[in-house]
């Protein structure tokens, strides 16, 4: 397995723990974050972009299966607002690599690796067309309008999901 920091910052030479912000981690106990390869494409973004990520699971059901994927071939799906779609198109990200032998597993069904350590990469990648890394990896992008129904009903769902950035998508539509 390996594991990634993404990044629009292409210099980094050295990641320093920093204090997590989410209320349900010590506030005190800097942490230094990474993302397994299978969660990876959840984070292949411009880092404010909202987005709702979806995959297959053990667990899985095959009803969910037939109506949240298009294709039988695609187990991992992210869904994005239009509006991203310039910008998406326009961000070139940094993959920086990991020995996994320095971090703990924090979150199995995210992907979450952590250390408490300074840590500094393995190696660093290029991706100059955030799509095409993401077709490569054959994840299917979506792209709605608004993201809320989707946020509502993945978490009712049998897939792993994963929602990022939610603060920084539109507002609801209420009807």
């Amino acid at each position: 397995m390996r594991i990634f920091h993404v990044s629009e910052e292409s210099d980094i030479q050295v990641f320093h723990p920093r204090k997590p912000t989410r209320t349900d981690l010590n506030p005190t106990q800097g942490l230094v974050w990474a993302i397994d390869d299978q969660c990876l494409p959840n984070f292949l973004m411009p880092r404010n972009c909202p987005r709702v990520c979806y995959r297959v699971g053990p667990n899985t059901s095959e009803s969910d299966r037939q109506t949240y994927l298009s294709s039988k071939s695609c187990s991992h799906v992210v869904v994005i607002e239009n509006k991203w779609y310039e910008t998406m198109k326009n961000t070139k990200l940094y993959l920086y690599e990991f020995d996994i032998n320095e971090f703990t597993l924090q979150d199995e069904n995210a992907g979450y690796y952590v250390s408490e350590t300074s840590q500094i990469p393995i190696a660093k990648f290029e991706v100059v067309d955030v799509f095409q890394e993401l077709f490569k990896r054959n994840v299917e992008l979506r792209f709605v309008n608004n993201l809320w129904d989707m946020f509502d009903e993945i978490q009712n769902t049998t897939f792993r999901w994963s929602m990022c950035r939610m603060g920084f998508a539109q507002q609801r539509i209420e009807e």
